[in-house]
């Protein structure tokens, strides 16, 4: 889940630092008894439909039930933000919420517009929620790079973001974060 080898993170430092600290959190990816919540934009929707099996596979993986899967579609990245702020704060409130879709760049300004406030809308929900919403609408400047973001394998960016929000939904549930979750 890292850009390069030489920017990821070392897991050896990881533990060497355990004793340094008084309280050390790391999250998993386990899924077991996880309720999880994905928004799905149809615009590029081939490119959204790519991430989303990523996504689902490695949900599967990691033990997360199907009925604890809740998948909705919104017309684009720009109502995104919405539809999980929904799932967050539902009657059936999920654990974390996954945002899934693609914008790609045009010959307009339009763009920035959609891709900007779309991440603006999903930090803001994470952030007044408490529940993690993660991040899985690629912003790219062609086809091409998200054809290869979206590929059925280890680098999916959905599969990414499925392990990304099991992850914070662990870590925010261990020792002096245990209330918070």
């Amino acid at each position: 889940m890292t850009s390069t080898s030489e920017t990821e993170f070392d897991a050896s430092v990881g533990e060497s630092l355990r004793a340094l600290v008084g309280e050390y959190l790391e999250g998993t990816h386990q899924g077991r008894g996880i309720r999880i919540g994905i928004v799905g934009a149809r615009f590029n929707g081939g490119i959204t439909t790519r991430l989303l099996g990523g996504a689902l596979q490695a949900l599967n993986e990691a033990g997360v039930d199907r009925s604890d899967i809740s998948l909705g579609w919104v017309p684009g990245a720009f109502e995104i933000p919405l539809l999980a702020r929904a799932f967050a704060t539902g009657v059936k409130a999920v654990d974390a919420v996954i945002t899934l879709g693609a914008v790609i760049r045009g010959d307009t300004g339009h763009y920035e517009l959609v891709a900007g406030e779309c991440a603006r809308g999903v930090q803001a929900v994470q952030l007044r929620t408490g529940v993690p919403v993660v991040f899985g609408v690629l912003t790219t400047n062609t086809i091409d790079q998200a054809l290869e973001r979206s590929l059925p394998d280890e680098t999916n960016k959905g599969r990414e973001s499925a392990l990304t929000a099991l992850e914070m939904v662990s870590v925010l549930g261990q020792g002096s974060l245990a209330r918070y979750a």
